[in-house]
C-alpha cells in the first residue's frame, strides 16, 4: 500500500531552523517520546531546510496517540504549536 506522509500543516516554532514563515520546510519531522513534541526542532538564528518542501512526519513516537499505528502518523496533517519552550505536536489525541 502506497500513502504520502501526513504533511505538518502549520508550525508555531518561529525560532526553528527548519520554520519558514510558519512552514515546517525539511522532508520529515519526529515526534518523539513520552510527550508529542517535535524531536526535530532546532533553535537557532540561521535557517535550514530546503526552500519550497512542505516538511511531513517521518515518524510518531507516541504510542499513546490514537494517529499512531506502528510509529507512523495515520492523522491527515499536524499542527505544531508551543507549549511552554518547545513544540508539541497539538494533532494529538489521546487513545
Amino acid at each position: 500500500m502506497e500513502r504520502d506522509m501526513p504533511k505538518v500543516i502549520e508550525c508555531e516554532a518561529d525560532d526553528c531552523l527548519y520554520n519558514d514563515d510558519g512552514l515546517c520546510c525539511t522532508f520529515g519531522i519526529t515526534v518523539g517520546g513520552e510527550e508529542p513534541c517535535c524531536d526535530t526542532y532546532m533553535k537557532g538564528s540561521s535557517k535550514g531546510g530546503i526552500e519550497g518542501v512542505k516538511g511531513g512526519v517521518g515518524a510518531c513516537h507516541v504510542s499513546s496517540c490514537a494517529y499512531n499505528e506502528r510509529y507512523e502518523c495515520t492523522a491527515d496533517g499536524i499542527y505544531v504549536s508551543l507549549k511552554g519552550d518547545h513544540p508539541d505536536c497539538a494533532t494529538f489525541k489521546g487513545r
